[in-house]
């Protein structure tokens, strides 16, 4: 329906442009149009010489008026395609699209600190040696997926063991204040650890390719036997 709105916008403004031109005798009709446009069964209201003088005026203001039309509808438009683009998603392609990024967090901590083969399979039968050389191989390769996709920083920067206080009005999820709590903030107390947050995420946006799995955390290795030849 706007496009039609919009084709008409613009044959006036055409029609418009053109009675301007022949209004200020900028356009040259041929003979055979100019008898026709300017012929009487055309031309059936005999204007006066004052009425004459204004009509470029009148073409121009209709010319104006239709370019504002043509901008209030183009508007408009913009208008609604916007809000159609900024629609939320469900909530059920949110859950989906959750689900799959934190299986691609934790597929992104297996490939560069084997963390899922660390915590998932059996210890028990390597040696303390053995145990505490992997987890370096873990330490590390989990700390650079930390550092690239977070910004992670100590909620208090003293030691632990230090003496701190609990400013009034602090974030719930911030403290966890042990032992006998009684009265208001602030509060005065021993530092036991110093907790952690994060100043930003930077997570690839990730959508499940198949509604009834998620996607895998490492593939299956399969070394191909090479057949051999006769």
């Amino acid at each position: 329906m706007k496009a039609v709105s919009i084709i008409a916008v613009l044959l006036l403004l055409a029609a418009n442009a053109f009675a301007l031109l022949l209004a200020l005798n900028q356009f040259v009709l041929p003979p055979a149009a100019e008898a026709y446009v300017l012929g009487p069964k055309v031309n059936v209201f005999k204007l006066p010489p004052s009425a004459l003088s204004v009509l470029p005026y009148v073409a121009a203001g209709s010319l104006a008026l239709g370019v504002i039309a043509l901008i209030a509808i183009l508007a408009t438009r913009s208008r609604s395609g916007g809000a159609r683009a900024a629609r939320p998603l469900s909530a059920s392609v949110l859950a989906n699209q959750a689900e799959a990024e934190i299986v691609s967090f934790l597929a992104t901590l297996q490939a560069k600190g084997r963390f899922v083969d660390f915590v998932m399979d059996d210890i028990n039968a390597f040696s303390d040696a053995q145990v505490g050389a992997a987890a370096r191989v873990v330490h590390a390769g989990c700390k650079s997926v930390l550092d690239e996709h977070f910004k992670i920083r100590p909620i208090r920067e003293g030691s632990e063991g230090s003496k701190v206080e609990v400013p009034a009005g602090y974030p719930a999820d911030e403290y966890r204040l042990l032992g006998k709590i009684s009265g208001q903030a602030p509060f005065s107390g021993t530092l036991v650890h110093h907790g952690w947050k994060t100043d930003s995420v930077k997570l690839p946006t990730i959508l499940r390719s198949s509604a009834d799995r998620l996607p895998a955390i490492a593939p299956a290795e399969v070394e191909l036997k090479q057949a051999a030849r006769a």
